[in-house]
């Protein structure tokens, strides 16, 4: 089941955090850079990013969560990320499908993973998303970018 997340209350802040870190550090054991953004934010940072945020429950556990930022027709997806207990489990293909269809009025998806970060990078292109360019962050850490026409 998937439900929106009220990111400004503490309690579930905390809940989307404590499933963050573990995600995040699967990435960066992956890529080999542990400056990842996200592994920096806390429960304050959360409640204050302005970002929408939906989370996906198994058996009333929160497993994966998506969050985005809507501007007119564009919706840029700021943070993908399933709990390393419930990978491939196609948690992160029903959180994509559903920001892809609950909005009739956006045109555009937009979003980006670390360029090296094989799987992301197959899983965005698997799920019809065009790498539309490279973007270098640090000496350790470029960003491949994607997007995606829906209408």
């Amino acid at each position: 089941m998937i439900k929106e997340l009220d990111i400004t209350d503490a309690n579930i802040a905390e809940q989307v955090l404590k499933l963050q870190i573990p995600s995040y550090q699967s990435e960066a054991e992956l890529i080999h850079f542990f400056e990842l953004p996200p592994l920096k934010d806390t429960v304050e940072s959360l409640q204050h990013c302005k970002e929408t945020f939906y989370g996906c429950f198994i058996k009333r556990e929160l497993a994966g969560v998506i969050s985005f930022k809507k501007t007119k027709n564009v919706l840029d997806i700021h943070r993908l990320f399933v709990s390393p207990a419930h990978f491939r489990k196609g948690i992160a293909s029903s959180l994509i499908r559903f920001v892809e269809t609950f909005d009739r009025n956006i045109y555009e998806i937009l979003v980006a993973t670390a360029a090296n970060n094989t799987p992301a990078v197959k899983f965005y292109l698997k799920n019809g998303y065009v790498e539309t360019g490279k973007c270098h962050i640090s000496g350790q850490l470029s960003l491949s970018v994607f997007k995606k026409i829906i209408r």
